[in-house]
């Protein structure tokens, strides 16, 4: 039976990322892909639904000559957009990125990669985010091919074993940037450690009034074994499977203070 995907990502629908993963995930036997992404970069934009104003669906063409559709809303927005009925069809995954940074440890609350895969397992299909750990400041365009091949061949796996029953998956997939392909292996991970070193800048435009700037060095981690950062960081594929329920269940064990 023939499953069909929804490929988007939040890096905007001509980005180099989504194509490659587009055309390995077309590869998987018994798959159909269709392509619905937002119109421009959507980066750490988060779980974001459009409600203020209408939003607008475009035929695009991709750099292969694919056909493609994109959106002026969030990533978010793409998949609801799609699962909704936007496109005429019925989707059995959505699959999102590549992103070009990894998103690990709490990053998965900023990123519009992983939200897109959020938003597909709110509509109950299996969701799947797919990033690289790219060296900072790489100069030249990125490689995404074995990433991307490596990536379909997980998701095609995670599809097979998944009954169709139980609530649907949300997996988290980093790599790190190897476009020799030469990875040490997967490892099923949970989430790491994330350090952010942002600073906030606070500057004057033209007419005397301030505005402010979020800016730093890239974020880095703890490599721990048995987590998505230290995996990556030690070379190996990283998949986590990760859940919308963010009830805290060891603080529903502890005796409440309420009178």
């Amino acid at each position: 039976m023939t499953k069909r995907i929804l490929v988007t990502n939040d890096d905007g629908v001509n980005a180099p990322g989504l194509l490659a993963l587009a055309q390995a995930v077309r590869k998987i036997e018994g798959v159909e892909v269709s392509v619905l992404a937002p119109d421009h970069n959507w980066s750490a934009c988060g779980h974001v639904k459009t409600m203020s104003r209408p939003l607008r669906v475009r035929l695009v063409t991709l750099a292969d000559g694919s056909p493609a559709y994109s959106s002026d809303g969030a990533p978010s927005d793409c998949v609801a957009l799609a699962m909704m009925g936007a496109l005429d069809l019925e989707f059995d995954a959505v699959v999102s990125g590549i992103n070009p940074n990894a998103n690990v440890g709490l990053d998965v609350t900023y990123s519009g990669t992983v939200t897109a895969a959020m938003e597909g397992v709110i509509n109950g299909v299996p969701g799947f985010a797919v990033s690289i750990d790219a060296p900072e400041h790489h100069q030249g365009p990125l490689e995404y091919a074995s990433a991307a091949e490596a990536a379909a061949r997980i998701i095609a796996q995670l599809l097979e074993r998944w009954d169709g029953q139980t609530p649907a998956p949300i997996w988290n997939i980093n790599l790190p940037y190897r476009p020799d392909g030469k990875y040490e292996g997967v490892q099923l991970t949970r989430q790491g450690v994330r350090l952010y070193h942002d600073l906030l800048e606070k500057r004057v435009d033209p007419r005397g009034v301030p505005y402010y700037w979020i800016g730093g060095d890239p974020p880095s981690g703890v490599v721990e074994d048995g987590t998505d950062y230290g995996a990556i960081k030690q070379g190996f594929i990283s998949v986590t499977p990760l859940r919308m329920d963010m009830t805290d269940l060891n603080r529903l064990d502890e005796s409440h203070p309420f009178n």
